[in-house]
């Protein structure tokens, strides 16, 4: 099992401190250094006061934080959790992860999403209602924009015309793609465009919140698991190249129940096929944050 550091300034009652960069230096070395895969960091570039006061977060541009991270860091990866593609046309989604990817030395995991909050939509000038069509035809562009970037690519609201000179990413044929999502729709994006899935384990209300299909339980997430290992065998892709990850449940590291009880359900969810899991640290301060993650390397990671 790999683990990724969602950074705490993405948990509700993170305090402000976690946007300074010296502490986001600590926090990012702290989580290479314990032995976390990658770094992870949400998209919302203009969520509401509404979502912020029933269970929203502090958020930071991920390209421009992922960057910075890049440079404090050489090895852990950059994960983006998800990135929003409808928000903006192909190519500025293409040419931003694609940097990050470059300067980082190609350390990138493109986590992708179709976004859920209306408001959001409505303020960086995108019809909400055409999302799921949006994100089809930013995950076709990107695949083409990467492995041949020369080539123009046009969509429903874009054209570009004539050869181009775009840089590649690093990693070829391109960063790996990870899908979020529940459904059907999120699946079949997998087969087509993925090399990993992020489900979301949570209520039947959680789900609906963030508009996606609940899996409520892990004998639900292996049985969802199942159907798209099921899809990938039938278009000839080994269903065990996918990576899976889940959300690991929150741990009291200062206590032994806590904590075993939280490595059983990892060991159960590795089981079940998950390869990664998503970690919310300790975020009542910067101090917390790292103890956490140090002692989270010793007890689970094992470094």
């Amino acid at each position: 099992m790999k683990y990724t550091l969602e950074y705490p300034s993405e948990l509700p009652s993170a305090p402000d401190d976690f946007l300074q960069p010296e502490v986001i230096r600590e926090v990012s070395a702290a989580a290479e250094a314990s032995g976390f895969s990658a770094l992870a960091l949400s998209e919302h570039p203009a969520p509401s006061m509404k979502w912020r006061h029933n269970g929203g977060h502090n958020t930071l541009d991920p390209i421009a934080a992922l960057s910075f991270m890049a440079a404090m860091t050489d090895s852990i990866a950059l994960m983006t959790n998800l990135y929003v593609l409808p928000f903006r046309n192909p190519y500025l989604s293409a040419k931003a992860l694609a940097s990050v990817d470059i300067i980082s030395g190609g350390r990138l995991i493109a986590g992708v999403g179709a976004g859920y909050l209306r408001s959001e939509f409505a303020a960086v000038g995108v019809d909400f209602d055409r999302r799921a069509e949006l994100l089809d035809e930013a995950l076709d562009a990107l695949q083409s924009i990467w492995t041949k970037p020369q080539v123009p690519v046009a969509g429903k609201d874009f054209e570009a015309q004539g050869p181009l000179w775009l840089q590649s990413p690093t990693q070829q044929p391109h960063p790996p793609i990870w899908i979020g999502g529940n459904g059907n729709a999120a699946m079949r994006r997998v087969v087509q465009y993925g090399s990993g899935w992020m489900p979301l384990i949570a209520s039947a209300g959680l789900a609906s919140a963030i508009r996606t299909v609940a899996i409520e339980d892990a004998d639900q997430f292996e049985a969802a698991l199942g159907r798209l290992r099921s899809r990938l065998l039938a278009v000839g892709r080994d269903p065990l190249s996918i990576d899976v990850q889940v959300v690991c449940p929150h741990i009291d590291l200062d206590d032994r129940a806590s904590l075993s009880e939280a490595q059983t359900f990892l060991a159960d969810m590795e089981r079940r096929g998950a390869t990664s899991a998503v970690v919310h640290v300790d975020g009542s301060s910067p101090q917390a944050a790292t103890n956490f993650i140090k002692v989270f390397g010793e007890a689970v990671i094992g470094v």
